[in-house]
């Protein structure tokens, strides 16, 4: 029978330490190194996911060039590796390289192995979440990849990409429902890329943007003297969707007159532009997005219901990215790896205090906001790592919002203290739980409590 644990290398000179070590990782199919050669074989042999890597190796024990010139080599053969850094040897310039060169994670000597631990279960879950990301991306033809589009590695994500792909294909009118900034107009795009019209035009408009007065025009289009300045016939952007998809967001927002002209579209695949009389025939799929609350609005009078149902025949809801775990980190990397090549390449990686507070901060402003906090943390970064302060991630903003009960804000202030303890003594377990007052034990208590963990 095969062994399907995770598969952990680790790469340590030290007999003693490496007996510790391999009592200590009982739930992984451990493979054990004590110099470069014989690691580099392990890993094209074994491809292991996560490495912990001593940089004090022989024929340089003493000093980090052995380690280093390890950690390049294991990278240039499997780039994805989480390789794990410890060194005792000048650890916070150690720190800096390392993770400049592409390690995943740094960790000081001496070792201590439950802190160790907590680390290598990140890594594990990180490159879970990285392989699933690309395996998914990979499932679908090369012009049809809705994940293509989309970075995210957690469930709640997965699950709506899958429904694209599977609606895709299908002759129905589909509904994003999510919050501003959650990837509402990427989604449609990969659905018109995965769809049978990918060759068509995908044409979008925002409802919410365009004048009441105007809005008409441009979904319907005017003939030449229409109206004062009408001074051309102009199709509008359903007949530019011929053939294709037409993506209307905040659909919530079309004024009940114009919804019954909509309805009456979708009723019979025909328009008349404004001041026409020629009936135009119109063959393009509907996809509509919203953060508003349709059904709510129906009960108010302010959305027809028989419109709803119209667009509404696939309803696909998509998470915000306060409750996609794991995804504000991913695409927090994604981001700096785009800007920093224009904008400031210096900088290569994210400081743990910079982790901390990506999983830490409510994102009210989701996808967006991330992305626009990370351009601006790489354009104003001075160093190689982006920090919480690059961010203009702060301990008192994090986790904002209204406090629900006493019990939510004794949650929110231990969560704050505790990612402020680990970042302020670089990730070690120990001394943050010293800082806080508590014993060890009870901060790892408190980590699975919060899942704080990774």
């Amino acid at each position: 029978m095969s062994d399907t644990r995770p598969k952990l290398l680790i790469v340590e000179d030290d007999p003693g330490l490496q007996r510790q070590l391999r009592w200590a990782y009982e739930d992984y199919q451990l493979f054990i190194a004590g110099d470069r050669q014989e690691a580099i074989e392990i890993l094209r042999a074994e491809t292991p996911d996560v490495v912990t890597l001593d940089l004090g190796l022989p024929p340089d024990p003493d000093g980090t060039s052995e380690g280093f010139a390890t950690l390049a080599e294991m990278l240039k053969i499997k780039p994805d590796t989480k390789i794990i850094v410890a060194s005792g040897h000048g650890a916070r310039e150690s720190a800096l390289d390392a993770i400049s060169g592409g390690a995943y994670d740094f960790y000081q000597k001496p070792v201590d192995i439950d802190e160790l631990g907590l680390i290598v279960r990140r890594a594990f879950h990180v490159h879970a979440l990285e392989r699933e990301n690309a395996r998914l991306a990979e499932t679908a033809p090369e012009d049809s990849r809705v994940l293509g589009r989309i970075i995210s590695g957690a469930p709640e994500m997965m699950k709506v990409a899958r429904t694209i792909e599977r609606v895709a294909g299908a002759q129905v009118s589909v509904l994003l429902l999510g919050a501003s900034g959650t990837g509402k107009e990427l989604l449609a795009q990969g659905l018109h890329d995965a769809s049978p019209r990918r060759g068509g035009a995908f044409v979008a408009i925002n409802c919410a943007a365009i004048p009441e007065t105007l809005l008409e025009s441009e979904l319907f289009g005017h003939e030449k003297g229409a109206f004062t300045g009408a001074i051309k016939t102009t199709p509008g952007k359903i007949e530019q969707a011929q053939g294709g998809t037409l993506f209307l967001d905040e659909v919530g927002d079309i004024p009940l007159a114009l919804q019954v002209k909509l309805l009456r579209f979708l009723q019979e695949r025909v328009i008349e532009r404004i001041g026409g009389r020629q009936p135009i025939a119109v063959d393009t799929r509907i996809v509509c997005a919203t953060h508003q609350n349709l059904e709510q609005m129906i009960e108010g009078g302010a959305f027809r219901e028989d419109l709803y149902y119209r667009l509404a025949e696939i309803v696909v809801r998509i998470p915000a990215l306060k409750d996609r775990p794991g995804d504000p980190a991913l695409l927090a990397r994604h981001f700096l790896t785009r800007f920093a090549r224009d904008m400031n390449p210096q900088v290569k990686g994210l400081a743990p205090d910079a982790l901390a507070a990506l999983d830490g901060w409510g994102w009210p402003g989701n996808v967006r906001e991330l992305e626009n906090r990370m351009k601006r943390a790489v354009i104003m970064a001075d160093g190689k790592l982006i920090t919480a302060a690059d961010l203009d991630l702060d301990d008192e903003r994090a986790e904002g919002g209204d406090l629900v009960n006493l019990k939510a804000a004794r949650e929110m202030a231990d969560r704050r203290a505790i990612r402020r303890a680990i970042a302020r003594t670089d990730g070690n377990i120990s001394g943050a739980a010293k800082m806080l007052g508590i014993s060890r034990p009870t901060l790892y208590d408190l980590l699975k409590q919060y899942q704080m963990q990774g």
